[in-house]
């Protein structure tokens, strides 16, 4: 039996004469249509399209094929559709992609009472330091930021992603604090390696007021995860620069000091993102809804943002 999703990619590459244009309207990237259609084709074992670099011509199987199946792959898409939105309830496979550090410390602890609201989900999460490719890879949503947005992919902001410099009250006993981000330099340095470029990622810290100042801080310690940073600032190893989520609760325990109180880097935003389809899963729906709702409720925007001080 073929699933929907290889025989709703062929009929509509070929309405459109191309991958990228049926791609468009799927909200698919046009490697997953591609894919899709390849896959059909080795299945019933016949090729269903002539391919050249500027379009895609049915042959004779693939006119036939189509002809027999298109009005009958609408009348399934309107049945499927019908019953989406006649089930109230939200169910199924919920597969999410968020940052290990900011995923487990905020969005996990809301699980129970996701999964109270929704008994029906199961959720496949994944803690991973990298953009995923939603579509392509299946995702049903993501949470983080510096996502590149693919076509058919849209984006929520959950809260502004503003760096901070911290370190441990025992490292910073009789120590004389920085009067502003050039001070940084005198302390013991806890920086970040980026995995992907290999390079310590260097920030300019700005003020209420607007004035920018670079804040370059010893590279004494190397490491290349957020988690590891903070740990090591808690160690009492020295000062380190990073995401006010990544720190929250421990500076809110008194476990870690902010140092500058008024100076903060710009990160971007922490956004939820997810496909833009007509007819979202109700389990997506469900999941955006909570968490936004939960951003809400713990006004976490107003807590992330280091502007404030």
């Amino acid at each position: 039996m073929e699933t929907l999703a290889n025989l709703e990619s062929f009929v509509r590459s070929a309405e459109t004469g191309s991958f990228s244009a049926a791609a468009r309207r799927l909200a698919l990237t046009p490697a997953a249509v591609s894919r899709n259609v390849g896959m059909l084709e080795r299945n019933l074992g016949v090729r269903l399209f002539q391919r050249s670099t500027r379009k895609l011509t049915l042959t004779e199987a693939g006119e036939r094929f189509l002809e027999a199946i298109g009005g009958n792959l609408d009348a399934l898409q309107a049945a499927i559709a019908t019953l989406a939105t006649e089930r109230d309830e939200p169910a199924g496979v919920l597969k999410v992609s968020m940052p290990p550090t900011f995923g487990i410390t905020h969005v996990l602890p809301l699980l129970p009472d996701f999964l109270a609201r929704h008994p029906l989900i199961r959720p496949d999460w994944h803690f991973e330091n990298r953009p995923v490719d939603l579509i392509a890879e299946g995702y049903d949503a993501a949470i983080g930021g510096g996502f590149e947005l693919a076509p058919g992919v849209v984006s929520r902001t959950l809260a502004s992603a503003h760096v901070v410099a911290v370190a441990s009250p025992a490292y910073l006993a009789g120590r004389t604090p920085p009067a502003d981000p050039a001070g940084l330099a005198g302390f013991a340095g806890i920086v970040m390696r980026s995995s992907r470029t290999g390079r310590v990622r260097q920030w300019t810290l700005r003020d209420a007021a607007g004035a920018e100042m670079p804040a370059r801080l010893a590279e004494t310690i190397t490491l290349d995860d957020p988690a590891a940073l903070r740990e090591a600032a808690l160690l009492g190893l020295g000062v380190t620069l990073l995401a006010v989520p990544d720190v929250l609760p421990w500076i809110e325990r008194g476990e870690l000091v902010r140092l500058l109180p008024r100076w903060y880097a710009d990160a971007g935003a922490i956004s939820i993102y997810y496909a833009n389809r007509t007819l979202m899963p109700a389990k997506t729906r469900a999941f955006i809804d909570f968490v936004v709702e939960a951003f809400q409720r713990e006004r976490l925007a107003a807590r992330f943002a280091g502007s404030l001080g």
